[in-house]
């Protein structure tokens, strides 16, 4: 009777270490996994976080950690919110900063963006390094190695730059461009990507960088029908046998 509890104790650390980190993971494990929502847990056993794995695009292991599809999820939101995350993982959402710092902590991350138009044209942006700081550096992004998909470089300028949200700025500048620009992001004098923004209808003209923006591809006055980020390590580092997916 005594053996149970020591047993048990001895199998916990096995079972936490074989949790799923995130959907790279959970490809590795099972390559015929469809694209759709599961838990992850870059924080350990006890931070177990609901996220939009894309196994298709691309050759698939994607972790989205942002996605805008139809204005369901208000993005305005303060620095906490952002940290922890908000929306649901089968429709709009943020993962949120701290869950995106850890994963880009435990391996080397390349980062996708896709994006679709109110006309149904499909483009992306690729860049073979991403990951940010800690909090107290102010989840810093680093970016850089951008391979064109059709919608142009419109992030490597914001290389360095500290995460802002309305009520937390930490930009040099005198504009708060989060509160500017109704939205929250690792902003550059204030613009070009504006993806956390309000969720438009298109060139409906009716308010000027506030919408959903990817400038290099549709400029600053045009609201993109959806957007989402997602990261996947380049090379896979866990103990157990790495398979290799396709591109």
């Amino acid at each position: 009777m005594q053996l149970l509890p020591v047993l048990l104790l001895l199998l916990v650390p096995l079972l936490t270490s074989c949790l799923p980190l995130d959907c790279d993971y959970l490809y590795s494990e099972d390559r015929t996994r469809p694209s759709g929502v599961y838990t992850i847990y870059p924080m350990g056993g006890v931070s177990g976080v609901q996220v939009f794995c894309d196994m298709d695009s691309h050759g698939g292991r994607w972790t989205v950690f942002q996605r805008r599809m139809d204005g369901s999820v208000n993005f305005h939101r303060n620095w906490e919110r952002y940290k922890v995350g908000f929306g649901n993982a089968a429709g709009e959402y943020w993962l949120g900063l701290e869950s995106l710092f850890h994963l880009t902590q435990l391996k080397k991350n390349e980062l996708l963006v896709d994006m679709e138009d109110f006309e149904g044209r499909k483009v992306y942006a690729r860049y073979s390094s991403f990951s940010i700081t800690p909090e107290s550096d102010g989840y810093g992004v680093n970016v850089s190695g951008f391979v064109d998909g059709g919608a142009g470089d419109t992030l490597s300028r914001h290389d360095g730059q500290k995460f802002a949200t309305f009520d937390k700025y930490q930009h040099a500048g005198p504009d708060n461009c989060a509160r500017q620009f109704l939205g929250a992001f690792w902003y550059w004098r204030c613009y070009y990507p504006n993806p956390n923004g309000v969720y438009l209808w298109g060139a409906d003209g009716s308010k000027y960088e506030v919408g959903v923006v990817w400038y290099s591809w549709k400029g600053t006055t045009y609201s993109l029908k959806s957007i989402s980020m997602k990261i996947r390590p380049i090379s896979f580092t866990c103990t157990h046998e790495h398979r290799e997916g396709p591109g």
